[in-house]
């Protein structure tokens, strides 16, 4: 996994694509039980980190990790920009002296994510991205502990955020506007979690391509 740095060029293109692709399906969400902004705000920081991917490649993954995160947090409106700057950030300080691998990746996202339940005081089944995060998380972790070879491991984690994502569909909306619509958000997707999910799928798609290349 110590080529991840120098795809980061690779995994924004591919994420500033996809959230492309998909931004009327994911606003038609927003605008069902939120405020309709929110591919918008997200497309100001892939825009941002657009900018800055050839600096990033250079970088180890700790100093990429804080750049994400600082250019996140002054770029993206909305709870967004705080919560997934809170990710990176977080990811930044847990990597320091840690080695680039599924066993040390997975406990520091597991605190990445512990980072935004708090940051949004939420948890899993609030209807928010942490639907995603946290099974991600946990996936992860049962991966590092069985000793899943990457390529599934990838192929799982896909699945997982799908899993997750779907799962928001039927909960009741706790936190942020949706919440003050109360029982009239069930039977929608949040768009924070079909975000999360495009995101991480379009890493993993570009991390299994680079397993799958002739060397």
């Amino acid at each position: 996994m110590t080529f991840i740095p120098a795809l980061l060029p690779s995994m924004i293109e591919a994420i500033a694509n996809i959230i492309e692709k998909n931004a009327e399906e994911v606003t038609a969400l927003d605008q069902a039980i939120g405020d309709g902004d929110h591919v918008f705000n997200l497309q100001r920081g892939i825009d941002a980190l657009m900018a800055q991917h050839d600096e990033l490649s250079r970088l180890d993954w700790v100093a990429a990790f804080q750049k994400i995160g600082m250019t996140l947090m002054s770029s993206v409106g909305g709870a967004s920009g705080s919560l997934y700057g809170t990710l990176f950030i977080t990811l930044s300080k847990a990597a320091r002296e840690q080695p680039l691998n599924l066993q040390s990746f997975a406990d520091i996202f597991t605190q990445g994510v512990d980072a935004v339940k708090r940051r949004g005081k939420a948890e899993a089944g609030e209807k928010t991205l942490l639907d995603v995060l946290i099974p991600v998380a946990d996936y992860l972790r049962t991966a590092a502990t069985d000793s899943v070879a990457l390529p599934e491991v990838l192929e799982n984690i896909a699945r997982v955020a799908v899993a997750g994502m779907e799962s928001t569909r039927d909960m009741l909306a706790t936190k942020g506007r949706a919440s003050y619509m109360q029982e009239r958000t069930r039977g929608h997707i949040d768009a924070g979690a079909k975000t999360s999910q495009l995101m991480i799928c379009a890493i993993v798609d570009v991390l299994s391509k680079k397993l799958t290349a002739p060397a």
